[in-house]
């Protein structure tokens, strides 16, 4: 089992910056893919980005350019920087681990709003 607990998010203006923290409860090293997932209101969760063990990098579309998934395994923590952040990326931003067996754990949420 693994424990995933968010902090970082917050109020924001439009083309501002944040980084969201991941910190996990086993070494990153016992999990395949962790990533980050946000849902507005009214909307399905979608992903953000996500990093595998071994580095590989995915992001949505929307993020592309603006946001960075980095991982310290010597924290057992994933990062995601956000940067340029506009309205439409308000959402509560969820950490995920996915495991080799297949299982997978979800955080509590942060909110991130983005308003002038």
């Amino acid at each position: 089992q693994v424990q995933l607990v968010e902090s970082g998010g917050g109020l924001v203006q439009p083309g501002g910056s944040l980084r969201l923290s991941c910190a996990a409860s086993r070494r990153l090293n016992f999990i395949n893919v962790m990533g980050w997932y946000r849902q507005a209101p009214g909307k399905e969760r979608e992903l953000v980005a996500s990093i595998t063990r071994g580095g590989n990098l995915s992001y949505g579309e929307s993020v592309k350019g603006r946001f960075t998934i980095s991982r310290d395994d010597a924290k057992n923590t994933v990062y995601l920087q956000m940067n340029t952040l506009k309205p439409e990326d308000t959402a509560v931003y969820y950490c995920n681990a996915h495991l080799y067996n297949a299982n997978t754990y979800w955080g509590q949420g942060t909110q991130v709003t983005v308003s002038a």
